[in-house]
């Protein structure tokens, strides 16, 4: 195959057109029989030694295809021009003379770099969270692709891998798959990274490339604080738990001392009945002897008035005591009553001091399983 110079023109016209078009991007080159005459590049791919003014380097494929007088394909390792180039070039000719050559030059990319723009932007909106996706040579961000939900604007195109960037790095100089987790003060909320090498399909032995993903960790954040939260109000639910659980006993003790007192009050006022009994068998003896004395009184005429007001005035002392013993007995009852009633609601608030101590049992049981629960959930946010 070969362009006639005729054709050089709209071969111009046509790689002027096209370059931005393919992925990856290219660049178009004419050549003289010596050196190149005109150049158009891509977006992003420059190298300098294929500008205009420069010389044709032996064994390239310009250099072959003007020697050879046909199409050459030549593929240039990274060591050459710091990037892995395709070129391949054709004859022109003038008159069935080979006057120059006409050179297509297309980095050569990794099969993941080809497809990058097709697959990260489906996948970075597959994340809950969303993912930003970039992909670099061994020197600079070659491909960046944010989603809806996340973007990382630190990381641009062209920028340059930064030893700080330990995912990326190990990947690049271990040629193995490098995993990390970054603090939120980097890109303002906690991350994972994960970086695959991309190896040479030349040399397997040879990374060429880094695929990035970098992962919002914000929800796991929120799930470990929460089970922080947790953890925390827990234990100081506990704190209370244990108090009011010492609180019951207490209460527990005191409604037993509370019973026991009771008791003693209903044998003191049993004790108190059995002595106003005794008080009233004196006050009717007295109030017999006093009606005796009376009668004695009254025999004696005269001379027993006065011992027969004294008698009357026993015989009163003697209904007034009994009286008093009424009164001190109905209050006795009363009492007794009201002490009854006592016990009665000593006895509910007993039980459901028992009833509390045991609830605030199954309580604590209850919270030391929440607390494991909090302890499993931090790990899996940990693990998130």
């Amino acid at each position: 195959m070969a362009i006639t110079v005729e054709k050089i023109d709209v071969f111009k016209e046509v790689s002027s057109f096209l370059v931005n078009k393919i992925p990856g991007g290219a660049m178009a080159v004419i050549s003289d029989q010596e050196k190149i005459t005109w150049k158009v590049s891509s977006d992003g791919l420059e190298v300098e030694e294929f500008n205009p003014g420069s010389e044709l380097k032996a064994g390239g494929a310009a250099y072959n295809c003007i020697r050879n007088r046909r199409e050459e394909m030549v593929e240039i390792p990274r060591n050459v021009y710091g990037i892995r180039l395709l070129t391949y070039a054709v004859p022109v000719l003038d008159n069935d003379e080979t006057v120059g050559s006409a050179m297509l030059i297309l980095p050569r990319l990794h099969s993941i770099a080809r497809s990058f723009n097709d697959f990260a932007p489906m996948i970075a909106n597959m994340f809950p969270e969303g993912a930003f996706f970039y992909m670099s040579d061994l020197e600079k961000v070659a491909y960046r692709q944010p989603s809806e939900q996340f973007d990382v604007s630190s990381i641009q195109i062209g920028d340059p891998i930064k030893e700080s960037w330990s995912a990326n790095w190990t990947a690049i100089n271990t040629g193995k798959l490098a995993v990390n987790e970054v603090k939120e003060s980097v890109y303002g909320v906690p991350v994972l990274i994960m970086s695959s090498p991309c190896l040479d399909s030349d040399d397997n032995n040879k990374v060429v490339a880094a695929l990035n993903i970098i992962m919002p960790k914000q929800r796991a954040l929120e799930l470990r604080q929460l089970s922080v939260n947790l953890a925390s109000g827990l234990e100081e639910m506990s704190g209370v738990i244990e108090e009011l659980a010492a609180s019951a006993s207490q209460i527990n003790i005191n409604e037993q001392d509370l019973n026991t007192t009771i008791d003693g009050v209903n044998k003191m006022a049993d004790e108190i009945t059995d002595v106003l009994a005794f008080i009233k068998q004196i006050a009717d003896e007295t109030k017999m002897l006093g009606l005796n004395a009376a009668i004695e009184a009254a025999r004696a005429g005269e001379a027993g008035r006065g011992f027969g007001v004294v008698a009357e005035e026993i015989r009163k002392l003697s209904d007034e005591s009994k009286q008093t013993v009424i009164s001190i007995r109905e209050l006795i009852t009363e009492i007794k009553n009201n002490v009854a009633d006592t016990v009665n609601k000593s006895q509910l608030n007993l039980d459901a001091s028992q009833e509390q101590a045991a609830a605030t049992e199954e309580i604590s049981a209850s919270v030391e399983e929440i607390r494991a629960m909090s302890e499993t959930l931090e790990k899996m946010a940990q693990q998130m």
